[in-house]
């Protein structure tokens, strides 16, 4: 943050810092409150650093080699829940380091998250599509720079926003990507726009305390539910 995010500019382009660091991110392991963070938008806050979240197999080994390549500190912030899956990448496309990307198309309302809360925000928009919802859902993946483009052009599409973020409420990364939206496409909402985030605590170990602090499918349908029976 001091150093290696700044050498290029304290140096006058001569140096840079090529730097990789993964760390591991997120609750719902029941690994109590010092390790169940999620700190990326605390990085992602920084000039000067890259600050990536994969939230597939195929993004974390995709990342890779584009992050070892960039001339400049990358961070890659590795869900916690990650670790548990399991498949075949040998042959795992290399990501765009720069972009976000469409999980699912939709047309009435932007599901915007990232990382651990991408899985749940799937199981959502398939719920909703049975509730005659059409979701779409963003994946950030990279949280620095922030694709605007992609986020604002999916917002334009449906007219209606709900971001999901594991983070806590208050500094909350969700807390950039709303003024983002407010800022390339508010005459565009037909709704409020929305967040879906952690309780404001430490997490709990308990695991049915935990689950009631992290953002749930049920808590993100209900979050649609709420911005589209406005309309």
């Amino acid at each position: 943050v001091n150093s290696a995010a700044l050498m290029r500019h304290m140096s006058g382009g001569q140096f840079s810092v090529p730097l990789v660091i993964r760390m591991a991110t997120g609750a719902g392991r029941q690994v109590a409150a010092q390790h169940s963070h999620s700190l990326e938008g605390w990085y992602a806050h920084i000039p000067g650093i890259r600050v990536l979240a994969p939230a597939t197999i195929e993004d974390a080994r995709g990342m890779l080699g584009p992050a070892l390549e960039d001339p400049d500190p990358v961070i890659i912030f590795e869900h916690v829940q990650l670790y548990n899956l399991e498949g075949e990448c040998e042959d795992a496309p290399r990501v765009d380091i720069a972009s976000a990307a469409v999980r699912r198309a939709g047309k009435q309302v932007s599901l915007i998250t990232y990382g651990g809360s991408l899985p749940k925000t799937m199981d959502a928009a398939e719920e909703l599509a049975a509730q005659g919802i059409d979701a779409e859902v963003i994946d950030l993946r990279v949280l620095r720079p922030l694709d605007t483009e992609t986020i604002a052009a999916s917002v334009r599409r449906t007219r209606r926003a709900v971001v999901v973020d594991e983070g806590w409420r208050t500094g909350s990364l969700s807390a950039e990507v709303i003024p983002r939206i407010v800022e390339e496409a508010f005459y565009e909402l037909d709704a409020p726009l929305v967040r879906v985030c952690s309780e404001e605590v430490p997490i709990p170990y308990a695991k049915h305390l935990e689950d009631a602090a992290l953002p749930q499918t049920a808590k993100i349908v209900d979050a649609v539910r709420g911005i589209c029976e406005k309309a």
